[in-house]
Parts: structure tokens; C-alpha cells; sequence
């Protein structure tokens, strides 16, 4: 099958063991990001297969319609930046691995980084060194805090196991099913929502992001946290009210620590997230290690070979491969 791989900014997958798996294809790897969908369609004419990193494309009607090759789309975990129905309609099948058995590591290390780069001001300390002025304040120990956990999935379980091995206490809030099996499980529940945001010295959201959870962290939310509690998100921007934390932030009760933004690659350097000294912003770089990227890509590249093979895995929309086969 002719694969072409978009948005690989530093060439990384041809290094990984994983890429092997694409040995019996002609492969297009392209390095920089191409928004425009007019322009991504001339440049993948050809395509008969689209591999996406995560959510860096957006993938809609107006490219699918401009390709005619385009038979199969495999990336891996959600597809909010997919519209599965223009897939369809254009006969183009999108397989993702939803990967129930695991979570992302990588994501819940960049968690943990990031709390701790906050509370010792890691950025500020090697800021002022590499200037000359040996230290530049005072940070705070993690030990003894409070971290509040919203979502009881599987990223947040492996920081609730960082977060105890190095002495910090638990609590969750989540959905109402969440909440059931997080207390079926032993763990603590915060009495309410109220109660949650009111009483964790850290909030670290790891929840997927689809229509009901959309803008589900609000103003009010955000005002209940405790003066220079701090707010972490390594999941999605979206999941919080659009402006609400950025106006919060403005205030200078809280602090933030992000590696989502509502517009990705953010480059403005004038964006309040990046540019107010009570927020530690990364460029959304939870999943992006060489291991995270062979085991995701692994996953990726076996649903090529089993689509080219004539047995397609991991179908969100299989109507498409039904009517495929009923055409043959």
C-alpha cells in the first residue's frame, strides 16, 4: 500500500524498532504540519493509507473528498479530530487501537515532572543560574500534599502510584461511576465536587475528551481552589471551559502547569499560558517519548498489514470493510 505518515516533526518513527512492520509498503513520511486541507489533499494525492500522530491533523470532509486513493486511516486511542461519518461516506475505513488494557506511562511521568517542576520551580531555578544569579526563590516539597485526582482511569491510577510513592495523599473525583468504583477499590472519594476543588492542593485531570466532557472543569470550579493550589492538565485543553482557566490564572490565586492548549502548535508567545509567570507550560509532549511512540506505532502499523492482508483490526467504522466486501 502506498502509507503516508503525517506530521513525524523530527523524522523519529524511522528509528524505532516498529517501523520494520511497514517493510512491504511504499511509505511518505512528512516532517512539518500542513493545516490546510486543500493543500494536505495535493500533497497526499496518492495516498491509499493516512497514518496520524494523535490529533495533530484534523481530518474532515473537506480532505476526504479530495482523495480518491484513500482507503484506510490507522491511528491509535480517540478520534475527536476524525469525522468518522465523512469517512464513511467516502468509503474510507478508520481503524484505532483503543488500547483498554494499558495506560500511557509516558503521560503519567510527564504528570509527575510536571508537578514537581512546579513546586521546586525547576524553570525559574535554571533560568536564574544560567544568568548568574545562583537561586531565585523558594519552592515547596510535594510530601504531605493533598493531589486531586479527576477521572478514575488508567493515566490517573498510574499517578495516583507516583503521587504515594513519594508520601503525597489521594483523592478523586469522577463520574458517578467513576466515583463507585474508585470507592469499591478502597480509594478515597471527596464528599463533593465543592469539597474536591476546595481541598486538593493539586488538581490533575486525566479524562478523555468527547461531547459530554466537553468544558467539564468551569469558572466556578477553578475559583474553589486554595490560594496557589495548582492545576495540572496533560489530558485535553478542552475539558475545561474555553478562557476559564486563563482568567483564573489572571487573578494570581492559582497556578498552572499545561501541556494542551485549545490551539495546537501554539506558537503566540504572547498567549497568557504562556506567558504568565504562575504557569509551567509544555508543548504537548505527555506521550512523545521513543518508547511510547514504538509501542503506539506498533499498534498502528499492525492495522495496516492486517487491512493490505484482507483482515482489518481495531474498526471504528466497519460498515465501510462490509460494503468493501460485499462490492468484491
Amino acid at each position: 500500500m502506498k502509507v503516508h505518515i503525517l506530521d513525524d516533526w523530527f523524522d523519529t518513527l524511522r528509528s524505532l524498532p516498529c517501523f520494520s512492520k511497514l517493510a512491504d509498503h511504499d511509505v511518505t513520511v512528512w516532517t512539518d504540519h500542513q493545516p490546510d486541507p486543500i493543500a494536505l489533499a495535493t500533497r497526499v494525492q496518492a495516498a491509499e493509507a493516512l497514518v496520524l500522530f494523535r490529533e495533530r491533523t484534523k481530518i474532515g470532509a473537506e480532505l476526504l473528498e479530495r482523495l480518491p486513493s484513500l482507503r484506510l486511516i490507522s491511528q491509535r486511542s480517540v478520534y475527536p479530530h476524525v469525522d468518522v461519518e465523512a469517512c464513511t461516506a467516502n468509503g474510507v475505513l478508520l481503524c484505532s487501537n483503543m488500547h483498554s488494557d494499558a495506560p500511557s506511562y509516558a503521560a503519567a511521568e510527564h504528570t509527575l515532572a510536571l508537578m514537581l517542576a512546579s513546586y521546586r520551580q525547576i524553570p525559574q531555578q535554571t533560568a536564574s543560574l544560567q544568568a548568574g544569579r545562583w537561586q531565585s526563590g523558594v519552592g515547596r516539597t510535594l510530601r504531605g500534599r493533598t493531589l486531586g485526582l479527576y477521572g478514575y482511569g488508567r493515566i490517573a491510577g498510574a499517578v495516583a502510584d507516583y503521587a504515594r510513592a513519594i508520601g503525597m495523599k489521594v483523592q478523586w473525583w469522577s463520574s458517578p461511576d467513576g466515583r463507585a468504583r474508585a470507592e469499591a477499590a478502597g480509594e478515597t472519594v471527596a464528599p463533593s465536587r465543592e469539597a474536591f476543588f476546595a481541598t486538593s492542593d493539586i488538581i490533575s485531570l486525566h479524562v478523555r475528551l468527547k461531547p459530554a466532557t466537553r468544558g467539564l472543569v468551569t469558572p466556578k470550579d477553578l475559583a474553589a481552589m486554595q490560594s496557589r493550589a495548582l492545576f495540572v492538565n496533560t489530558s485535553r485543553s478542552g475539558l475545561v471551559v474555553p478562557g476559564a482557566l486563563e482568567a483564573e490564572i489572571a487573578r494570581g490565586r492559582i497556578q498552572a502547569a499545561v501541556d494542551v492548549f485549545d490551539q495546537e502548535p501554539l506558537t503566540d508567545i504572547r498567549n497568557p499560558l504562556l506567558a504568565h509567570p504562575n504557569v509551567l507550560a509544555t508543548p504537548h509532549i505527555g506521550y512523545v517519548t521513543e518508547d511510547e511512540f514504538d509501542l503506539q506505532f506498533s499498534d498502528i502499523f499492525d492495522q495496516i498489514n492486517a487491512y493490505s492482508e484482507g483482515n482489518p483490526i481495531h474498526m471504528i467504522n466497519p460498515s465501510v470493510w462490509s460494503r468493501a466486501e460485499g462490492d468484491a
